[in-house]
């Protein structure tokens, strides 16, 4: 799916009123020929895609879908399927539900996936406790007076959401669906005491009450405006790009760097929890990385210094590991290469970010065997092996078209099948560790770090180090 383009609008984006949104509704149902569950399935997959575009799974995984009676409820529930598919955890929060062919069949669909349908009562009191993410799919831009039970009781847990938590915890981030339930669609939340939402995905055009909205991140959603609806209606707009289904209208929030703050929750590392063998406890570690679906858990920072004793730090993939060591593959001519010539000892890194992890190996570092990166080369896809012989790495090139041209030469001379032989200036690498170092991150900054160092007589002492 492509990303969602910011909107860079040389006029401001238009606005509906109450009366305006219900207009267009009732021509997209009408003359333009569309059904409601069509312009439903598009609205909610809007609504998906925005959330995925913001907050990942790795990081945001369980999901809350509040759904009211109405079609707001309704894409609510078409949200969260696509959530679903999309590698979160969805739970679905529908009390009201409205009896009609269209909701029964949406039910049937989330319910054929096995997606939790938590009654009201069954609700924890703290929504913090139990989810990352609360999709607010009350009430839409049609609503009216004020809520009634059961919602007015969930709107307040929601606006309670935003008061701090005495025990610490993150809140739940909260996506509102064209409207925050409870806001009057034209003049928002006069009373300053409603919804605080941190999504905002307005559906076919932002309504008059999302001037007032003032989180972080503001999408458009429902790509299915024809230009006779926005000529009508002097719509201005902004394009979709390529396949996405939302475009964020305005700029990202602006950051205050020294704010950015995480207190970690994790469960304590203790000496008398952690392996006595560190390559035991790192496999132990990096198996709870994979198991976590981690975007590429065996990515590290490896750190060298030359005879200049001049640091340099780079992301590479570790390709295996044992008792003998921690090994990846390279040019022999590179940089880091360089630097290990001169002077064979390196440092690695590895972050697990959504596990609050981090683990530091140091160590001396030598060459692996000719066979052994032999094996490793031939055992990579045809085009990597191509791009390692194309690739003179940390040298300096002309441009980026004289990579395709050797690219395109050689996959003709090697277009008939045969063996790509690896290059003599490509191989791999292996760090025999001295030291490590496993990071637990824990609330206040009282972060876990225990420290493995070989003794004297080659066993491993485990020491706590201050965080």
């Amino acid at each position: 799916m492509a990303s969602a383009k910011i909107a860079s609008d040389p006029e401001p984006v238009s606005y509906l009123n109450q009366r305006e949104a219900a207009e267009i509704d009732e021509i997209l149902m009408g003359p333009l020929g569309f059904s409601v569950d069509q312009l439903m399935e598009l609205a909610g997959l809007s609504v998906a895609a925005s959330i995925a575009e913001v907050y990942k799974p790795a990081e945001h995984n369980r999901v809350l879908a509040i759904c009211g009676p109405g079609n707001n409820g309704g894409d609510g529930l078409v949200a969260a399927r696509h959530l679903h598919h999309f590698g979160y955890k969805p739970f679905v929060c529908y009390p009201k539900r409205a009896a009609k062919v269209l909701y029964n069949g949406l039910v049937t669909q989330l319910e054929s996936l096995s997606i939790p349908f938590l009654p009201v009562e069954d609700l924890p009191v703290d929504l913090s406790t139990s989810f990352d993410i609360v999709l607010d799919a009350v009430f839409g831009f049609s609503f009216q007076g004020s809520p009634r039970p059961p919602f007015d009781d969930i709107i307040q847990r929601l606006v309670t959401l935003r008061n701090p938590n005495e025990k610490n915890q993150k809140p739940p981030v909260i996506v509102s669906v064209d409207i925050p339930s409870g806001w009057h669609v034209e003049e928002g939340d006069p009373s300053g005491k409603g919804i605080r939402p941190d999504l905002l995905v307005s559906l076919t055009a932002p309504k008059l009450c999302a001037k007032k909205f003032a989180g972080p991140h503001h999408f458009l959603g429902g790509r299915f405006v024809p230009p006779a609806i926005a000529e009508k209606f002097k719509l201005n707009l902004p394009e979709y790009p390529g396949t996405s289904m939302c475009v964020r209208i305005g700029k990202p929030p602006r950051v205050d760097i020294s704010a950015l703050r995480e207190n970690y929750v994790s469960p304590e590392l203790c000496e008398d929890q952690a392996e006595a063998d560190p390559f035991t406890q790192f496999q132990k570690w990096f198996d709870d990385a994979m198991a976590a679906a981690l975007k590429e858990p065996n990515a590290m920072s490896i750190c060298t210094a030359g005879k200049d004793r001049k640091p340099s730090s780079r992301m590479v993939l570790l390709k295996g590991f044992d008792k003998d060591g921690f090994v990846w593959y390279t040019n022999y001519g590179s940089q880091k290469a360089h630097q290990i010539s001169e002077n064979p000892q390196a440092a690695l890194l590895f972050y697990w970010g959504p596990l609050n992890r981090q683990v530091r190996i140091e160590g001396a570092v030598q060459k692996v065997s000719d066979e052994e990166s032999e094996q490793y080369f031939h055992s990579r896809p045809r085009g990597s092996q191509i791009g390692a012989i194309v690739s003179k790495q940390s040298t300096v090139i002309p441009g980026r078209q004289f990579l395709y041209q050797q690219q395109a030469e050689l996959e003709a001379k090697y277009s008939d099948g045969s063996l790509i032989p690896k290059p003599k200036y490509w191989g791999g690498y292996r760090l025999k560790p001295e030291a490590f170092e496993f990071w637990q991150g824990q609330p206040s900054r009282l972060h876990d770090r225990l420290r493995y160092t070989l003794d004297g007589k080659g066993a491993w002492k485990i020491e706590r180090l201050s965080p």
